[in-house]
């Protein structure tokens, strides 16, 4: 009887089959860790339950008392619904990487296959409605493609990057494609992502030959010469607006991140209730409606469980300083998509900008825009982003 956890005829090494299952030990240190915690005391800015001046006391009190008696166990079950895997890569220097991943595998012989790449503070767990959606939907012998959601190098359960190198997206980008050619899509894939996944989906689409097609729901940039802003319909001129905010006061902890992630990584380790108020401000203010606070503390209990924080924010570091990329890697001439390349605009996304700006960069052969959802789209909005994707796949895959 046919599977999603078959493997593709073609894959190169077979990978092995992974079950999240967190030491009980470690549980009951974050459960012990979290009841003593402190919170800081009240003042003027914490105060503010529009989150003016970041979390409020109050939100993450009341997720501090719920993350007390947190059913990890229950989360834990539902993710390993989904058939997880590991599957070791070979970098060009000889070094074994292993990457972890949760898949939908076709055993249809024309699928086509798709991977889905996160960001931060996200993790696999952003695509896991989707995947939902898709096993509500089609039978193994009836999907039409092959669903693959890896984790980043330094996310969750895959390997952490070097401790003497450098690493950067473009190193990133060289990993997953390797990882999917390894799972025998070497005769093309398409990539798609949204926050550093759409950086690491646009490297994969410039650079490597296997990446087909890309598609986007995060692509900020400059404006372009010769477009003007007065062109902008509303939606996009209001994302234009949230950009410019975000710039002016919410872009702090990315400057923390590129110029001082060794002090934060170091911070954010200490104390999940820190983590909590770090991760959980961006869940809340990055969306178009509050998610449900049990989601945040999935979400951070993995970040905490698998000790993610410090290795997961290396990308920052080419926003800023000797390592930044000019331009940005959006509006960047050497990461222009000239193979097909289809975007999602969602109107609260954290720095929207207007379709003109999007082409300019990229074979814009399929664009869709919504009324509603955020920076975390898959999580907010997967039936309309799934139904974007794979019109666009059907549209450009020959």
């Amino acid at each position: 009887m046919a599977s999603y956890d078959t493997i593709p005829s073609a894959a190169k090494t077979k990978p092995t089959p992974f079950k999240v299952e967190i030491p009980q030990e470690k549980l009951q240190q974050l459960e012990q860790l979290v009841k003593l915690s402190p919170l800081g005391p009240e003042t003027y800015e914490n105060l503010f339950e529009d989150r003016k001046y970041g979390i409020s006391r109050s939100w993450l009190s009341k997720a501090k008392k719920e993350w007390e008696s947190f059913d990890w166990r229950a989360h834990e079950a539902h993710i390993n619904s989904f058939p997880h895997f590991k599957l070791p890569v070979t970098d060009d220097d000889g070094r074994k990487h292993s990457v972890h991943f949760v898949a939908l595998f076709s055993t249809n012989p024309s699928a086509i296959p798709i991977a889905f790449f996160h960001g931060w503070p996200g993790s696999f767990l952003e695509f896991l409605p989707i995947l939902s959606l898709l096993k509500s939907r089609y039978k193994p012998e009836e999907l039409p493609f092959h669903f693959v959601v890896p984790s980043l190098s330094g996310y969750s359960f895959s390997d952490r990057p070097p401790k003497d190198k450098d690493w950067t997206m473009s190193d990133e980008a060289r990993i997953m494609d390797k990882f999917m050619r390894e799972l025998g899509f070497e005769a093309g894939y398409v990539a798609q992502g949204g926050d550093i996944g759409s950086f690491i989906s646009r490297i994969l689409g410039a650079e490597k030959e296997s990446c087909k097609a890309v598609h986007l729901n995060f692509s900020p940039s400059q404006k372009p010469d010769g477009v003007s802003e007065d062109d902008a319909n509303e939606l996009e001129k209001k994302g234009l607006q949230r950009g410019s905010e975000f710039q002016r006061s919410g872009f702090a902890y990315a400057m923390e991140h590129g110029t001082r992630p060794a002090t934060i990584g170091l911070v954010l380790s200490s104390s999940p209730i820190a983590l909590l108020s770090w991760i959980g401000e961006k869940f809340l203010t990055w969306t178009d409606e509050d998610p449900p606070t049990s989601a945040i503390l999935e979400s951070v209990s993995l970040y905490w469980l698998t000790d993610s924080f410090p290795t997961s924010i290396w990308s920052y570091r080419q926003h800023f300083g000797p390592n930044q990329v000019p331009g940005g890697v959006h509006g960047s001439p050497k990461y222009r998509l000239n193979k097909p390349f289809g975007f999602s605009f969602f109107p609260y996304e954290l720095m929207g900008v207007p379709k003109s700006w999007v082409a300019a960069n990229g074979d814009l052969v399929f664009y869709r825009q919504h009324e509603s959802g955020g920076h975390f789209a898959a999580m907010e909005q997967p039936e309309e982003l799934l139904k974007d994707v794979t019109d666009f796949v059907q549209q450009v895959w020959k």
